[in-house]
């Protein structure tokens, strides 16, 4: 994680001296390598405590073009993913990939396989089109493609924009794809403190959908098809809906709970202590109120709604999506299309033959894009949104 850390910083401070300018097709091939030996050298002047290590950077013009894009500030980007300890996340996946979000929570570090990274590479000009046609979207902000090499070890990596708040308490989260086979939450899944949930929990713990506003539905929907469309084009499928929901109306009774509870207990030691008060400062570092770094990277920037200030608290987060259950409780939604990198080839389709040979072959996960994208966006807009009567 430090060496990631210090190839990152060095990187980036590397394109400090190269003028800005527009994107050129060879810059994105390019690719930076650099070698940080723990004893230094004139490359890498300063000496570090961990193994020699190889660092690459690839297409470095255009991911300093899409950090630009979206506002970033060089400085702010070392300084968010190097600065502290990075804070490595359980995967719910099956891909094995290695997560760790920056301490101030904007960004995410995924580790990825050759594959993945290669396809990455092959979408990148496309990519850069979609984003100038296209600026709020639901798709992944990639900010940059990394390698670690030590001795016969080999470590690609995306950093992307996070999209859950960890200042807040995320009630329930699910990795949505429209199909029903298999996609349920293990026992092992089940167990974690938030466990991340599946179309048929979903189906099961929300069978009347999520409720939102006609302007915040038609915003959405339309949203997901446009994205869906783009996918579609690349040949892109097996990506997920990733859903968090934090319970507006629970959060305040367990804020409720706890506050009774703390003046129950402070009334103890009122008593213990002989009327000896102890005052806390709030905490003015509060992640709530600092600046975010990454324009147009919240769930309701990416759908093109303003900010309802009306369904939230001073101490909740701003860019989640306001909807409610079916017991009419008021929720913030944040959500993101994830695993993007899945392109249909060979493997996959032979994957789709074999399980429909088995079952039915409308229901799994893996499919061509066209049909994938379609079930995707019925999924979303039938069974997982809906749309707030105007009576």
């Amino acid at each position: 994680m430090y060496s990631i850390q210090l190839g990152i910083s060095h990187a980036i401070g590397g394109l400090a001296p190269k003028p800005e300018r527009d994107i050129l097709m060879q810059d994105f091939k390019t690719i930076e390598s650099v070698d940080h030996y723990f004893q230094g050298s004139r490359q890498t002047p300063n000496a570090h405590r961990y193994s020699n290590f190889r660092f690459e950077s690839f297409a470095p013009m255009a991911f300093r073009y899409f950090r630009n894009y979206f506002g970033i500030d060089p400085h702010d980007f070392v300084l968010s993913l190097c600065n502290q300890p990075l804070r490595e996340l359980s995967n719910p996946g099956a891909s094995g990939s290695i997560f760790y979000v920056s301490a101030d929570d904007e960004f995410i570090i995924k580790s990825v396989q050759h594959k993945e990274g290669e396809f990455l590479k092959k979408l990148l000009p496309g990519y850069n089109m979609n984003l100038n046609q296209n600026p709020c979207t639901l798709l992944p902000k990639f900010f940059g493609f990394y390698s670690y090499i030590c001795n016969s070890k080999t470590v690609r990596m995306v950093v992307m924009n996070n999209l859950l708040p960890s200042s807040i308490k995320l009630h329930e989260k699910y990795d949505l794809k429209g199909s029903t086979y298999k996609r349920k939450a293990s026992d092992m899944e089940r167990s974690k403190k938030v466990p991340t949930f599946k179309d048929l929990d979903f189906l099961e713990l929300h069978p009347d959908g999520i409720m939102l506003e006609p302007e915040t539905y038609a915003a959405l929907i339309k949203t997901i098809q446009r994205d869906c469309r783009v996918l579609e084009s690349f040949k892109i499928m097996d990506y997920s809906l990733l859903l968090a929901i934090h319970n507006v109306d629970l959060a305040a009774t367990e804020e409720a709970e706890r506050g009774l509870n703390k003046l129950a207990k402070d009334e103890r030691n009122v008593t213990e202590n002989a009327g000896i008060r102890r005052i806390t400062k709030p905490n003015q570092n509060s992640s709530t109120s600092r600046r975010r770094l990454v324009a147009h990277s919240t769930a309701l920037e990416s759908i093109q709604m303003k900010y309802d200030a009306d369904v939230v608290t001073e101490n909740i987060p701003s860019g989640g999506v306001p909807a409610r259950n079916a017991k009419g409780e008021r929720l913030l939604v944040f959500l993101g299309i994830i695993d993007i990198l899945q392109n249909y080839r060979l493997e996959k389709k032979l994957e789709h033959t074999l399980k429909a040979l088995i079952h039915d072959g409308d229901t799994v996960s893996v499919h061509r894009p066209d049909f994938y994208s379609q079930r995707f966006e019925n999924f979303m807009a039938n069974q997982v949104f809906r749309k707030v009567s105007s009576s």
